[in-house]
């Protein structure tokens, strides 16, 4: 039971005017502008647009700077403002295999047509401070820019054309929208990839590590790791044909996963599969680690116990936004819980004292 604060609206007010004076921080300092973040901090954005399933890079730098740089509350801000936008249709699947790639690597095959991309990436530095940037040092420009765009095929086509991998699944049943529904068990594969997507880095990331680990029996390879702009079209009924309205990027990883086979399928290669808005590659590997483990029992493997393998712990757990509101709602005024608690345990601590005073009379 919640009980209302009275007379607490001026102070609510001036909480407010602290935070707006903390966010601001040193007037003397210059203020962070959109476009700083947008540009410098563009990791964080990424993060921000795909957890709060909208890809609008201005409006997510907007949040991370009106919450002070507290990702799960600007993903809260977007998810929160997302609603408020009206539909106009729904667009056609994107088609990652003619992405202009910005980063493209594979762990499985060393010669790729097209070439190994490394891109931007931190894999390769030392990670050490770097103190010109304090200095506001001087950036060299990077020598290559990325590739133009051109039909690039999924490593996994090559496993594919051998039947040493399962081929993918087809379904254009539209799965339900869970930016407009709550998230229902059973979860079929297309909407447990659509949670996967919007849920906490960190809890997918952790996850995934659990499954390297063991809990699962998961051992993967990476087949391929792809970030880069792709297309998005959306159907004109009225013209009958799809319309390029713009370019996004993102984030998309397969996995290639061991399988001794079944009674009905021979051994063989299968997959796990991550998609994420912006470069987000360590979610989209974490999320392919995590799609493949929950696969186990259309596969007909084992269920081992692991938290990975269990479909309602990972999705009902995986949604920041939601485990954030359960998690500090208990700072609320529980006042007549709490009296009813402590009267509770006033009541056990007396009958146990007249216990003990009874037990030493006898």
């Amino acid at each position: 039971m919640y009980v209302a604060v009275k007379g607490g609206e001026r102070a609510i007010e001036n909480a407010h005017a602290w935070l707006a004076e903390e966010r601001r921080g040193d007037p003397s300092v210059q203020e962070l502008s959109l476009d700083q973040i947008r540009e410098q901090l563009a990791l964080a954005v990424n993060r921000v647009m795909a957890e709060g399933s909208l890809y609008d890079p201005d409006l997510a730098a907007l949040a991370i700077k009106q919450a002070r740089g507290d990702l799960i509350e600007a993903i809260f801000l977007i998810r929160a403002y997302r609603t408020t936008l009206p539909r106009f249709g729904a667009s056609a699947p994107i088609d990652t295999g003619a992405m202009a790639c910005d980063r493209r690597i594979s762990a499985t095959f060393k010669d790729l047509p097209g070439g190994q991309i490394l891109g931007p990436t931190f894999d390769y530095t030392h990670r050490l401070l770097d103190f010109k940037l304090a200095a506001d040092g001087e950036v060299p420009e990077a020598p290559m820019r990325a590739a133009e765009a051109d039909d690039v095929p999924h490593v996994t086509d090559f496993l594919n054309r051998e039947g040493l991998i399962e081929e993918a699944p087809q379904d254009d049943t539209p799965p339900p929208d869970l930016t407009r529904e709550p998230l229902e068990m059973p979860a079929d594969h297309a909407l447990r990839l659509q949670a996967l997507t919007r849920a906490d880095e960190g809890f997918t990331l952790g996850l995934a590590y659990s499954t390297q680990r063991g809990y699962a029996r998961n051992h993967a390879f990476v087949g391929e790791l792809r970030i880069g702009s792709v297309p998005v079209e959306l159907d004109i009924p009225e013209l009958g044909f799809a319309v390029e309205i713009g370019e996004i990027t993102v984030t998309e990883c397969e996995t290639v996963n061991q399988f001794k086979g079944s009674k009905t399928e021979p051994p063989q290669f299968t997959r796990g599969y991550g998609l994420v808005f912006g470069q987000t590659e360590r979610k989209a590997i974490s999320m392919a680690l995590v799609d493949r483990a929950l696969r186990w029992e259309e596969l007909g493997e084992d269920f081992v116990g692991a938290p990975a393998q269990d479909t309602e712990f990972v999705l009902y757990h995986a949604d920041n936004i939601q485990a954030t509101g359960f998690l500090e709602h208990i700072k609320l005024p529980h006042y007549v819980d709490f009296q009813a608690e402590l009267e509770l345990v006033r009541k056990l601590r007396r009958d146990a004292g007249a216990r003990d005073m009874q037990e030493a009379a006898e």
